[in-house]
């Protein structure tokens, strides 16, 4: 028999709708609705979207779809459960892929699922059990509760006669706050929570978004910069689970009217990670969002970030100077921050004395003073600058310049003898020099004071294991400018997918640099007030390669593909000639 993978579906998505018509459960004006989609939502299957509309059950949904892909339809009340069957099917892979396993009979496994279609998940099951399967249609909320009620309670009283939880809490104040925190402290509700927040760690995820809707609760992992979504929870364990969470962080979970911010220090596996925990109210209850950084795997290296070898030798004698500012500028998320921290630990040493201020510090570096900003006690980066400075500092690193203040007292930190740090939010390396212009600052002092400024982006790595070469079209090459006959024959490669991978062709992610270097020309073009265009211009004839020409380097190089630079790339590289296919910065 073939893997499940390989064979053919009875019929369409379509075919479904049409099943549900042919039924009574909908109309066609319902379908055609339906079928295009609720806004922000075509990602949804479409039994899940009629049930979102309130078009249909999900009973009526797990009927069609057995009648569909012609399997039996599995009631589920008063099946009996062991523990010896459970334990088949991994706890993880069962919430998340909503199936429960229900019988064993002659090395064949009876599988209830709520989407047939999951073919790729089904496949990896049999590979696990090494057994057949034989599947059989739930009612998808029917079954979610059954996972909920029996699967993860046996998988908890398995954790607890081990003495383990899973995720171990390292600072956490109790306090007495009623029946709020007695449901969250149901042993599901804190099953349900660490196995999600070990589950984000065993996938590298950096966030966690926890979404509430009108009929249902999202969850998404943000992977290599993208979010994914996993399998939710019920949405009548919302309320619990966010609480759950504020108390891990010792937030107020009695206010669900303003937005909180907490920590958490847990230990997953012998690994210690730190949660940034915000929650904003919203029209259906608490979004929460999860900061997951991991001390063990951060890396702080300079040499390993993917800084080109050219650049790299020109930042780290940029790094050489005792006085002076040096930027990093990008979107939120590019890196600027672990830039920095890797380029603090390069000039730290017994002689130097290096002060930060953050906002918040998000890793403790070793052998440098490192502040928080308060703003609600009036302790701002400006604020705090003031004081740094009277502490008699060698180095200092400014989380980020946000207005004019800032941007002067740090200005002025440069022109009396410290060498200062701090990041931008800039499209490109340029655009940096005419923001500070912006905030009041006079191009003189920036000439005068700036050495500077490292433009980045995180583009997803090709997974080794699934790359799949191709020719490049002569489009593509013309992308790569003047590089383009170093290429020519060579293969380019595209994103496939695989188990490695988790079917999404990427893993992990490198930086893309642009390094721009403050020289006696581009010293002659800020104190004349040239356009940032110009000043780029004046960069790239001394040599600075942009952001769209390192990204085709690495595309070239089989490190990511064309897509990826463009979705990171912004549309003002075309204007030196470097590319024609742009899209808005990630």
């Amino acid at each position: 028999m073939p893997p499940l993978s390989e064979r053919t579906p009875v019929n369409k998505e379509h075919r479904l709708g049409t099943i549900l018509v042919g039924r009574g459960a909908i109309d066609a004006a319902q379908l055609e609705e339906a079928l295009h989609g609720l806004p922000g939502d075509g990602s949804r299957r479409l039994g899940e979207r009629l049930t979102a509309l309130g078009y249909c059950s999900t009973a009526d949904v797990a009927a069609a779809l057995a009648e569909q892909y012609n399997l039996p339809l599995q009631p589920l009340r008063d099946v009996p459960l062991t523990h010896d069957v459970l334990r088949r099917v991994p706890a993880e892979f069962a919430v998340r892929n909503n199936v429960l396993p229900l019988a064993l009979r002659d090395n064949v496994l009876i599988l209830a699922v709520a989407d047939p279609g999951n073919l790729m998940a089904l496949d990896d099951l049999r590979l696990v059990t090494k057994l057949a399967l034989r599947i059989v249609v739930a009612d998808s909320e029917e079954l979610r509760r059954l996972v909920e009620d029996s699967y993860l309670r046996e998988i908890l009283a398995a954790e607890a006669e081990a003495g383990e939880t899973g995720v171990e809490v390292l600072e956490q104040r109790e306090e007495d706050i009623g029946d709020i925190e007695n449901l969250a402290g149901q042993a599901l509700v804190v099953q349900l929570v660490n196995m999600m927040l070990r589950q984000a760690v065993a996938e590298r995820a950096s966030d966690i978004h926890i979404e509430p809707f009108e009929n249902d609760l999202r969850i998404r992992f943000r992977i290599d910069g993208v979010l994914r979504s996993v399998a939710p929870p019920s949405k009548r364990l919302q309320a619990a689970i966010c609480s759950r969470i504020k108390i891990m962080a010792d937030m107020n979970i009695a206010e669900r009217r303003l937005p909180q911010d907490g920590r958490i220090k847990i230990r997953v596996a012998g690994r210690q990670i730190d949660l940034r925990i915000s929650t904003l109210p919203t029209l259906y209850g608490e979004s929460v969002v999860i900061r997951l950084l991991d001390r063990d795997s951060q890396s702080v290296d300079l040499g390993a970030m993917g800084f080109p070898v050219d650049a790299l030798a020109r930042f780290r004698r940029m790094l050489t100077v005792s006085y002076g500012i040096i930027l990093a500028t990008g979107p939120t998320g590019s890196g600027k921050t672990t830039t920095l921290y890797a380029a603090l630990q390069e000039v730290s040493s017994p002689a130097r004395k290096v002060i930060t201020i953050e906002d918040p510090v998000e890793y403790q570096l070793p052998g440098i003073n490192q502040m928080h900003v308060h703003a609600k006690i009036g302790l701002t980066f400006a604020e705090g600058l003031r004081t740094i400075l009277r502490q008699d500092p060698d180095v200092i690193m400014v989380g980020e310049i946000r207005d004019e203040e800032t941007a002067d007292i740090a200005i002025h930190a440069a022109l009396t003898g410290h060498l200062v740090f701090s990041t931008l939010h800039t499209n490109d390396s340029a655009g940096a020099v005419a923001r500070l212009c912006d905030m009041g600052i006079e191009p003189f002092l920036v000439a005068s004071s700036l050495e500077g400024v490292v433009a980045q982006r995180l583009v997803r790595r090709l997974c080794p294991k699934c790359r799949e070469a191709y020719k490049p079209s002569s489009a593509e090459l013309r992308e790569l400018g003047s590089a383009a006959s170093s290429y020519k024959g060579a293969p380019f490669y595209r994103a496939t997918g695989c188990n490695e991978c988790r079917g999404t062709g990427y893993r992990g992610r490198v930086g893309l640099f642009e390094l721009l270097v403050v020289d006696e020309l581009i010293q002659d073009k800020l104190v004349s007030r040239a356009s940032s265009a110009d000043i780029k211009e004046a960069a790239v004839s001394r040599g600075m390669v942009t952001l769209r020409e390192e990204g085709w380097r690495k595309v070239a190089e089989g490190v990511t593909t064309a897509d990826e630079v463009a979705r990171v790339t912004h549309e003002d590289e075309a204007a030196l000639g470097v590319g024609e296919d742009d899209s808005k910065a990630g």
